[in-house]
């Protein structure tokens, strides 16, 4: 996806950041296991914290030591394990492909060629997954359907635009079952979360999507005047952070309670400056993933 939800590693304590890379990991490996090697090359921040906030509604929470094929020699590491982190390596597969499928409509027959070529790779891996959870497929194709036919139209609707996209993360909630309290939950959780995403990425591609001539949410909503309304765009995303954060004090999360915390009140604030700020592919460059730091 985009990798924009991710943690603040050097705010939690040891403990803490082995938790969080005993998500990370067990995602790396549920996606090689059930996708293929090369699954585990769309792992995402973002997919970690799907994960965890699926695993934390689920009363059989377990980790198993195992070694990273990345880095043999290095010592056996907690890998989360279990039906959600399984959930959330479909999830993040069929979105993954899902947006390639976008990144090729938004570029030409040229420069689109890499997206092609990506998605074909993976197009296996995307029909294993497509088969496991068929419903949460058609529902992501439904709402991007909805979504793409709202940005051909050039509409100028910011809040539909966003809402769209939110209803496709919103629809991951469809691991547990319909009319359940986590679920209704994890919906609210996720569906803002998502509004926070979508508005994150329009302002991070605005000055790309103006020089290619494509369309933009924010550079339609405030017709050619976006960079002037960032004041607009930060109350609106921080009021998405919060909301999201309301959900998830409603869920019973166990030892995640405070790496959800951490990610939702340090992690997105952090993300977010750095996007408005212009600073965020540069430090996106230079940050480290959880199992390239010492914990």
């Amino acid at each position: 996806m985009f990798g924009y939800v991710r943690p603040v590693l050097d705010r939690l304590d040891k403990e803490q950041r082995e938790t969080y890379q005993s998500a990370y990991c067990g995602l790396c490996h549920a996606l090689g296991e059930r996708h293929g090697w090369l699954a585990r090359l769309t792992l995402q921040y973002d997919f970690t914290f799907l994960a965890i906030v699926l695993t934390a509604g689920d009363a059989k929470d377990e980790s198993v030591c195992r070694r990273c094929p990345i880095h043999p020699f290095r010592r056996c590491r907690p890998c989360l394990q279990g039906r959600q982190v399984a959930v959330a390596a479909d999830q993040s597969m069929i979105l993954t492909w899902h947006k390639l499928s976008d990144d090729v409509a938004d570029h030409g027959m040229i420069t689109g060629l890499p997206f092609r070529l990506v998605r074909w790779v993976f197009g296996r891996a995307y029909r294993r997954a497509a088969q496991e959870q068929p419903e949460f497929d058609q529902r992501v194709r439904k709402e991007l359907a909805r979504l793409r036919q709202l940005e051909n139209e050039g509409t100028d609707q910011l809040d539909r635009v966003a809402d769209t996209f939110a209803a496709i993360l919103s629809s991951c909630s469809m691991a547990y079952p319909e009319g359940s309290a986590i679920r209704r939950t994890l919906e609210m959780l996720l569906y803002h979360l998502g509004r926070w995403i979508y508005l994150m990425d329009a302002w991070d591609d605005l000055e790309e999507d103006q020089r290619a001539g494509r369309y933009n949410p924010l550079d339609a909503r405030f017709h050619g005047q976006a960079r002037e309304k960032r004041d607009y765009l930060e109350t609106t995303a921080t009021h998405s952070v919060r909301l999201a954060g309301a959900a998830a004090n409603l869920m019973e999360l166990g030892r995640w309670t405070t790496i959800v915390e951490n990610i939702l009140y340090l992690g997105l604030p952090t993300v977010q400056s750095a996007v408005l700020d212009g600073r965020w592919k540069e430090m996106r460059q230079t940050r480290r993933k959880p199992h390239e730091r010492s914990i």
